[in-house]
C-alpha cells in the first residue's frame, strides 16, 4: 500500500472496507473514494460547491469548524470539473444517518447564501445531491483534468479552473493529507449539540413586528413548509433517532420538534 492510500485510509476509511479492493493499486495514483462500513456507518463527510466553484462561502465553513467547534482543518481538493471540496475526517465511525443530520447543519450554519444546486454532500443530506465528482485523486478522461487534494493557500485560485492539468504527484498528496487531522468523539458531540440548538432556537415561525394577528397566523402556516423549515425537522427528527447520541441531546431534539409543530 502506497502512502497515499495509508493516509487516505486513515483519514476516510473504516477499519475494514466493505467494498472489495477499496486500497488496491491498480496505478500509482489509483482513486480513492468514502465509503461506509457493514454497520453504515462512516469516517468521511464531503462538502462540494460547484457549478460555479466559490471559494469564498466554502472558506467560511472551512475557517468555522475551526473557530466554533475546535474541529482540525478539512481537507480541500478540486474536484476535476467543476467545483471544490471540503473534506472532514472522523476519529470514529459514525452512523450514516447523524452524519446526513451534521451535513445539513454544517450547509444551514455556513452556507445558507448558496442555492441547493451549487452544494451537493457526502452523505447526502434531505435535498442535497450526492457529489458527481467523488474519487480524488482521479483522472477526468472526458476533459483530461485531474481531481486533487490541493493547499489551503492554493484552494482561492482554483475557483476558475477546479482543476489539474497535469496529474498531481502521490507524494505530495499524501503530504497534504498527513497534515490533516480527525474530529475526536467529543468534539463531533459538541458539534451536534450546537447544531442541534441552532435549529431549535432558528424564528422560523416568527411574524414581522407588526404584522397583523391573522396575517400572521398564514405566515406561520407558510413557514412551516419552507424548505429551511422542512430541512430543520429532519435534523432534529434524525438527532431524536440516534440511539447512539445521548439522551439528553435527543430529547432536546424532541422537545424542539414540538414546539416547531
Amino acid at each position: 500500500m502506497s502512502r497515499l492510500h495509508q493516509e487516505f485510509a486513515r483519514l476516510y476509511l473504516p477499519a475494514a472496507p466493505t467494498a472489495p479492493g477499496a486500497l488496491a493499486e491498480a496505478t500509482e495514483l489509483a482513486a480513492l473514494a468514502p465509503s461506509e462500513d457493514a454497520f453504515g456507518q462512516v469516517r468521511a463527510l464531503v462538502i462540494e460547491v460547484a457549478r460555479p466553484a466559490q471559494w469564498a462561502p466554502l472558506s467560511a465553513l472551512w475557517r468555522g469548524v475551526q473557530a466554533d467547534f475546535g474541529w482540525p482543518a478539512p481537507a480541500i481538493a478540486v474536484n476535476g470539473v467543476d467545483g471544490l471540496q471540503l473534506w472532514f475526517s472522523l476519529a470514529q465511525p459514525v452512523p450514516h444517518g447523524q452524519a446526513q443530520a451534521c451535513v445539513a447543519g454544517l450547509r444551514r450554519r455556513y452556507l445558507a447564501v448558496l442555492r441547493d444546486g451549487q452544494v451537493a454532500a457526502w452523505p447526502p443530506a434531505a435535498t442535497l445531491a450526492p457529489p458527481r465528482w467523488l474519487s480524488v485523486p482521479v483522472l477526468r478522461e472526458a476533459s483530461g483534468a485531474w481531481s486533487a487534494f490541493v493547499a489551503p493557500d492554493l484552494a482561492a485560485i482554483f475557483e476558475d479552473t477546479p482543476w489539474l492539468d497535469l496529474p498531481p504527484g502521490a507524494e505530495g498528496q499524501a503530504s497534504l493529507l498527513a497534515r490533516s487531522g480527525s474530529i475526536a468523539p467529543a468534539q463531533w458531540q459538541a458539534a451536534m449539540a450546537s447544531l442541534a440548538a441552532e435549529f431549535s432556537e432558528s424564528p422560523m415561525h416568527a411574524a414581522p413586528p407588526g404584522l397583523a394577528p391573522a396575517a400572521a397566523a398564514e405566515g406561520t402556516a407558510t413557514d412551516r413548509h419552507s424548505p429551511a423549515a422542512t430541512q430543520a425537522r429532519a435534523f432534529l427528527l434524525r438527532v431524536m433517532e440516534d440511539e447512539s447520541l445521548p439522551w439528553a441531546q435527543r430529547i432536546e431534539a424532541a422537545k424542539a420538534l414540538l414546539a416547531a409543530g
